[in-house]
């Protein structure tokens, strides 16, 4: 006898099959295991409690490091990265010059002055001429707050009274190192960790191994495109004009 007549099988109607229109079933997250981790499912005991709880193991995870909101993070983000995230947050804020701090007072730089910027950036930072045109080159590289901490840290070197002292080592924190500012210089763990521990008790130099790390980043990363930037050439070009028609 044909097997198919003993057990009553009988082949599907694949013309005059019903298409199922209901609800879709919710997925569950439990049942996707990433890694090859192993899940486990325990179901609720007592009446009318079908469902069961499932808890996967080893599943994969995200990098808790890049989720963190402490001071204390070991993040290392690059600057070119930092800097392309503050240009499209700062588009959105229509920032006019008038808004911006005013610039530290000076004489007009000769042409011998701002040809000297050019031999280093320790003579450049010396004068108070060339960190305002530096201070602007970095505004258009939505930087300028690299050169607003390292003027800060001068200041708070130049302050002997304790409640002073206290007041604007809080006050740079929250512009310049709290990771809640718009302002947030780029700085490593170490010297976050280090400043984390120096303001419990502020001194003129709690921010040194900040001010240095952030100087040097100036030096290396912005200092040689500022010397072939349209703002210091039109200045070299300028002051040639001007003493040739003298």
């Amino acid at each position: 006898m044909c097997l198919r007549k003993r057990s009553g099988y009988r082949p599907p109607d694949l013309l005059h099959a019903k298409i199922y229109t209901g609800p879709v079933p919710a997925e569950r997250g439990g049942d996707l295991v990433m890694g090859g981790g192993r899940s486990e499912t325990s179901a609720l005991g007592g009446p009318g409690r079908g469902r069961g709880t499932t808890t996967t193991q080893n599943s994969q995870r995200p990098n808790a490091c890049c989720f963190c909101w402490c001071c204390c993070c070991s993040c290392s983000w690059n600057e070119e990265e930092r800097r392309r995230r503050r240009r499209r947050r700062r588009k959105s804020q229509d920032t006019n010059l008038e808004t911006i701090p005013n610039c530290e007072a000076c004489t007009k730089p000769s042409l011998e002055e701002i040809r000297l910027w050019s031999q280093s950036f320790d003579k450049l930072m010396r004068n108070p001429a060339g960190r305002n045109v530096f201070r602007e080159f970095l505004r258009t590289e939505y930087s300028e707050e690299n050169m607003l901490f390292w003027l800060a840290c001068e200041d708070l070197k130049q302050e002997v009274n304790k409640s002073s002292i206290q007041e604007k080592a809080r006050t740079i924190y929250e512009d310049y190192i709290s990771i809640l500012s718009p302002k947030e210089v780029s700085l490593d763990s170490r010297v976050r960790e280090v400043i984390n521990r120096k303001m419990q008790d502020p001194t003129p130099h709690t921010f040194e191994d900040a001010q240095l790390q952030i100087y040097t980043l100036m030096h290396r990363d912005s200092y040689p495109r500022f010397l072939s930037s349209s703002i210091y050439t039109s200045m070299i070009h300028g002051g040639s004009r001007t003493s040739s028609e003298s």
